[in-house]
C-alpha cells in the first residue's frame, strides 16, 4: 500500500530509485547503457530490468528449485506474478518499486503478453534442469532473454519493424554469454545450460569441472555462435534512433567484451568468474557517446573464430 505521507508521484519516484539501485547493484552494462538514454527512458530500462531481476532471484536464491524447497520457491513465484499483475491494475497501491515497474510498462506500451512468456519460463527453472538441444534451449530462451529485447524495444522508439529481429537475438545473445560465464553457479543450482548434443559431440560435461581440450573446443564452439547472435544484433543499431542505438551498441559492446574475457581465461569458467572491469565499462559508455553507435560496432566488430550458423532464430 502506499504510504499515505507520501504522495502518488514521490512514492513512484521512490519505486524508480530503487530500480536503478538493483540495476547498478546487478547489471551495470545495462546501467551503463543506459545512462545514454534519455531520463525518462532510462528510467524504464532500470524498471524492466529491475522486474527481471526480482524474479530471477527467487529461483536463482541458492537451493531454492531442489527438493522441497522447490514447492515453497513456486508459490514465491506466483505470489511476485500476482502482485505484478495487480500492480499493473492499481500502481497507487502498490509498493514503490512495483509502481514505477506498472508506470513503465502502461508509458512505455510494453505489451503484456510479453510478460506471460517471461514467467512461464522463470517458471521452466522449477521442473526443467538441461536441455538436450540447441533449439531446446531457444524454447526457454524465448521467455527468458528474447522477450526481454521486445520489452525493451519500445521504450528504445525504433524506426520500423524490422529492429524486432535484432532486439529478440541481442537479448538472445545476452543470455546465452550468462550460461557460458556462469556455468559454475549453474552448476550450484542443479542446472546445465548448455544444449546436450553439443557435449555429447565434444566428448565433455561441465560437471567434471575439468578444463581439457575437450571442454575448451566445446566452449570455443559456443563462444562463435554467441558472437553471429551478436552480429544479428548488431543489425538493428541503424533502425534506431542515435541515443537509443548508443545505449544497446555501448550494452552490446560491454557484454561480449565477457566472451573476450573467457578466452583470455582459457576457457575456464570454473576458478574465476569473467569479468569486464568498470573502468572499462565507463570508458566503453563515453567512446560511444563520442564516436556513435555505428562506428563503435565496427571497431568492437565480432569474428567466430570458425564459422557457425544459427539457426531457430526469429
Amino acid at each position: 500500500m502506499t504510504d499515505t505521507a507520501m504522495s502518488d508521484s514521490e512514492h513512484i519516484e521512490a519505486g524508480y530509485a530503487q530500480c536503478s539501485r538493483l540495476t547498478w547493484a546487478h547489471g551495470t552494462t545495462y546501467f551503463w547503457g543506459a545512462m545514454l538514454l534519455p531520463k525518462q527512458d532510462r528510467r524504464h530500462v532500470h524498471a524492466v530490468y529491475a522486474l527481471c531481476r526480482l524474479a530471477d532471484d527467487i529461483v536463482d536464491a541458492p537451493g531454492a528449485t531442489l527438493g522441497p524447497a522447490n514447492t515453497a520457491t513456486r508459490q514465491a513465484l506466483q505470489d511476485f506474478r500476482a502482485e505484478f499483475d495487480e500492480s499493473l491494475r492499481t500502481p497507487h497501491r502498490a509498493r514503490p518499486v512495483f509502481a514505477a515497474i506498472a508506470t513503465s510498462v502502461r508509458s512505455a506500451g510494453i505489451e503484456p503478453e510479453c510478460f506471460d512468456r517471461f514467467f512461464d519460463a522463470m517458471a521452466m527453472d522449477l521442473v526443467t534442469d538441461s536441455y538436450q538441444t540447441w533449439q531446446d534451449l531457444l524454447g526457454y530462451m524465448e521467455g527468458s532473454a528474447a522477450v526481454i529485447g521486445e520489452m525493451m524495444l519500445p521504450v528504445l522508439h525504433p524506426r520500423s519493424a524490422p529492429a524486432l529481429r535484432p532486439a529478440r537475438a541481442l537479448g538472445f545473445a545476452f543470455q546465452l554469454t550468462n550460461f557460458l560465464r556462469d556455468v559454475g553457479e549453474d552448476l550450484q543450482r542443479g542446472r546445465v545450460y548448455l544444449p546436450q548434443e553439443d557435449l555429447r559431440r565434444f566428448g565433455t560435461d561441465p560437471a567434471d569441472r575439468r578444463n581439457d581440450r575437450a571442454w575448451r573446443e566445446m566452449l570455443a564452439f559456443q563462444i562463435a555462435r554467441n558472437r553471429e547472435l551478436y552480429a544479428i544484433a548488431d543489425e538493428g543499431l541503424t533502425y534506431l534512433p542515435r541515443p537509443s542505438a548508443t545505449c544497446v551498441g555501448t550494452a552490446r559492446v560491454l557484454y561480449s567484451q565477457i566472451l573476450d574475457r573467457i578466452e583470455a581465461n582459457d576457457y575456464d569458467v570454473f576458478a574465476r568468474r569473467a569479468r569486464v572491469p568498470l573502468p572499462r565499462k565507463a570508458a566503453t559508455a563515453a567512446l560511444a557517446a563520442i564516436v556513435g553507435p555505428t562506428a563503435h560496432a565496427r571497431m568492437h566488430r565480432l569474428q567466430p573464430r570458425s564459422p557457425v550458423t544459427v539457426e531457430g532464430i526469429q
